[in-house]
């Protein structure tokens, strides 16, 4: 392959080194929490922000650095107000409620369902799926937006009613149930990803007891192909980082 004078190939991210960053965070955030220790509380929050940049960073998009130093600004600021315990309670609500609008969205009428999308990107574009395979596929999505939209909803309750430094009371309420902050942390930063996990596991069994034809040889592989598909699942952040000569969709 040529590339014209002056031009660099941007490799792609190694899928492992990112799901370790991102298997990282939910532990760094639980120890952040439980210890409320600044260093690593602004450790596990900047952790995150630059998994969700890194490839737009990567590919030195103004708009990611200026998001980054924002980010930065603010952890700071909050380290300093003694109120940055609670910059932990936010990302699980706003990462769940993401991932619900980035499924739900495509089951609007006349759309395709993401995971429907995803099954066509594993094939190929002259991929043909049966009525059943799709119906299935967006039955498949439905389950993950449902799972999503509980995710976030249970963490926001647990997020307003933790104590010491829950929502309410850093915006001077006293509520009259209260939560550890300890039991939130360890909804937010295991439980959550348990759940995810095995609905991940229920569904590639469910998936390869009705449908074994497949374009993958088992769970690693499929779980290659899918990150491979990552985009699917970055639609605000390929508004960052787009591919070269292509504007993001929808």
């Amino acid at each position: 392959m040529s590339t014209s004078p002056g031009s660099t190939i941007r490799k792609p991210l190694p899928a492992r080194a990112m799901l370790l960053m991102g298997a990282s965070y939910p532990v760094l955030a639980h120890l952040a929490t439980l210890s409320a220790r600044p260093g690593l509380i602004a450790a596990s929050i900047s952790l995150l922000v630059v998994l969700v940049l890194l490839p737009a960073l990567r590919g030195g998009r103004w708009l990611a650095w200026a998001v980054l130093a924002g980010a930065a600004c603010g952890v700071y600021a909050a380290l300093a107000s003694g109120t940055a315990l609670s910059l932990l309670l936010l990302p699980p609500v706003l990462l769940n409620g993401f991932m619900a609008w980035v499924f739900g969205r495509t089951l609007r009428a006349g759309g395709m369902p993401l995971i429907e999308r995803a099954a066509r990107a594993m094939r190929g574009p002259a991929a043909v799926l049966g009525d059943e395979v799709v119906a299935y596929a967006r039955g498949v999505t439905q389950a993950w937006t449902g799972l999503f939209v509980v995710l976030a909803v249970v963490n926001l309750v647990l997020a307003l009613l933790a104590r010491p430094a829950g929502l309410l009371r850093v915006a001077g309420f006293d509520p009259a149930i209260s939560v550890p902050l300890s039991a939130w942390s360890l909804f937010a930063n295991v439980l959550s990803y348990l759940f995810i996990a095995a609905l991940f596991a229920i569904e590639f069994g469910v998936r390869a007891r009705r449908f074994p034809q497949q374009p993958y040889s088992g769970l690693l592989d499929f779980t290659r192909r899918l990150a491979a598909q990552g985009h699917l699942f970055r639609p605000a952040t390929a508004a960052l980082d787009p591919e070269p000569g292509r504007k993001p969709r929808n």
